[in-house]
């Protein structure tokens, strides 16, 4: 998409959905933001969480980074986004869901299967260590078992997700709305050709579709 699809979009925006929500902006403006849902998503183009989940503006509090990981929490004097996010959604807005959803076809968690070498990447090397422990699992469970290589990353792509929620917990204020009832933690799955939606339920231990589910 160019420059010019993205002014021109604007002013599709600005002449009719503006218009269809101005209401709502001006209500947010007045009394501010209340979203009950923190939506962590990855950064990836073909993810937009208000679109998959129909969402209006003030409803989801968003977080994307590549791979939809989270960092545990780490009180030093770094520069965290991600957790910076997490712990304002958390304990400012006071949202009642944090919602983790991966997707299918992801580059993350196809590059932890690669060796980065580029310079360039630095950042992005470090970053994916957040998914090691799924892509460890992963490799351990299937030692064993022929499968092909999208099903080893579709497994790794979901696995992932109970990774990254057991990182949520090491945050204080997570943990202890959590254990407090206050607090739920869900982890979701998108299928980027089908459109489909799994949740994964605690109970049954497996990745199951959305769709009947009240999840």
């Amino acid at each position: 998409m160019k420059i010019a699809e993205l002014i021109s979009g604007y002013e599709k925006f600005k002449d009719t959905k503006f218009k269809k929500y101005e209401n709502k902006f001006l209500d947010l403006v007045k009394n501010g933001q209340h979203p009950k849902v923190l939506f962590i998503a990855c950064s990836d183009s073909r993810v937009d969480p208000s679109l998959i989940t129909n969402s209006a503006p003030g409803e989801l509090f968003v977080l994307r980074n590549i791979g939809n990981f989270v960092p545990p929490f780490a009180p030093d004097n770094d520069f965290h986004a991600t957790a910076a996010g997490i712990e304002y959604a958390v304990s400012v807005l006071g949202v009642t869901d944090i919602i983790i959803c991966g997707h299918s076809h992801c580059g993350a968690i196809e590059t932890m299967y690669t060796k980065i070498t580029d310079i360039n990447l630095v950042h992005v090397k470090k970053w994916l260590e957040l998914g090691l422990d799924a892509k460890n699992y992963v490799t351990q469970k299937l030692i064993s078992q022929h499968v092909s290589q999208s099903e080893r990353l579709e497994l790794t792509e979901k696995i992932s997700l109970l990774f990254q929620s057991k990182n949520l917990l090491t945050y204080p204020d997570v943990e202890r709305r959590v254990h407090a009832g206050e607090l739920f933690i869900r982890s979701w799955y998108y299928h980027l050709e089908t459109g489909e939606l799994e949740y994964f339920n605690t109970e049954s231990g497996e990745f199951e579709p959305m769709i009947g589910s009240e999840n």
